[in-house]
């Protein structure tokens, strides 16, 4: 998807964050929160359509901007150095924009990933359809740059339920697990033999992974169920406190 149409899809809806704590956010995912699931690129632009309840929560904290890629033509990712970016459920990074987010990281960037190994969202199109999110979260090589492994527990029963965060309920649905590779040390600085470039911590009984990486920040979540669409209100309200209070957690320390 081009560039100008994704930012025409990230306009409208003026920021209510106080401009002291304003911030650009960017948004790299495959999940239809910036635009609508649509077979074409009419109703998908269309600004009658619903809209997903995450999408006024991420616009509120100042510029939004929607990203097609994390690597631009210069090899860099396109966004300020002290900006925050939201990578949920991201389809496959390129080895140029794993180089990308890797590098803008560890000069300060910080990082909301949403990682689900098993999606449990419905979509309308069929697996196999290049428009239908990403099901399985494949983010192994910038994972193990960070010293994760990305795991999941086939055994485990389907059905939403919380993990307390921070002391917030986040709801989760087949989640998976982080794991330590344990190759951080004296290489982590370089990145070089082998070794992450990331010190990491795991929560939740690794559902949640908060990592240094240089100057930068990632807190990795392994799952994304609390992003899709529920239909009660009540529903809605747990998931906007889990974005604000991950969103809140990533920006700590800044």
């Amino acid at each position: 998807m081009a560039p100008v149409l994704l930012a025409a899809c990230g306009q409208g809806g003026a920021s209510q964050a106080d401009k002291g704590d304003a911030y650009t956010l960017g948004l790299y995912t495959s999940l239809p929160i910036a635009w609508n699931e649509s077979a074409d690129i009419g109703s998908l632009l269309a600004s009658d359509g619903p809209i997903h309840w995450a999408l006024p929560v991420l616009k509120s904290h100042g510029e939004f901007v929607p990203l097609d890629t994390l690597a631009a033509s210069d090899g860099t990712l396109p966004l300020p150095q002290d900006a925050t970016l939201v990578l949920a459920q991201p389809r496959p990074l390129s080895p140029q924009e794993n180089v990308a987010l890797d590098d803008w990281v560890r000069k300060g960037g910080h990082v909301l990933l949403l990682a689900d190994p098993m999606l449990t969202a419905e979509s309308a199109f069929a697996p196999g359809d290049p428009r239908r999110p990403q099901d399985i979260a494949m983010l192994s090589p910038i994972l193990a740059r960070w010293g994760l492994e990305l795991e999941f527990d086939e055994a485990q029963e389907a059905g939403e339920h919380a993990v307390s965060v921070d002391g917030v309920a986040l709801p989760v649905n087949l989640p998976g697990r982080f794991r330590l590779l344990g190759k951080s040390g004296e290489g982590a600085a370089s990145g070089k033999g082998g070794y992450a470039v990331a010190t990491c911590s795991l929560e939740a009984e690794g559902l949640l992974a908060d990592c240094q990486s240089g100057q930068g920040r990632v807190i990795a979540v392994a799952d994304a169920a609390f992003l899709e669409n529920p239909l009660d209100s009540k529903g809605v309200a747990a998931g906007k406190a889990a974005l604000e209070e991950l969103l809140h957690r990533t920006r700590m320390g800044m």
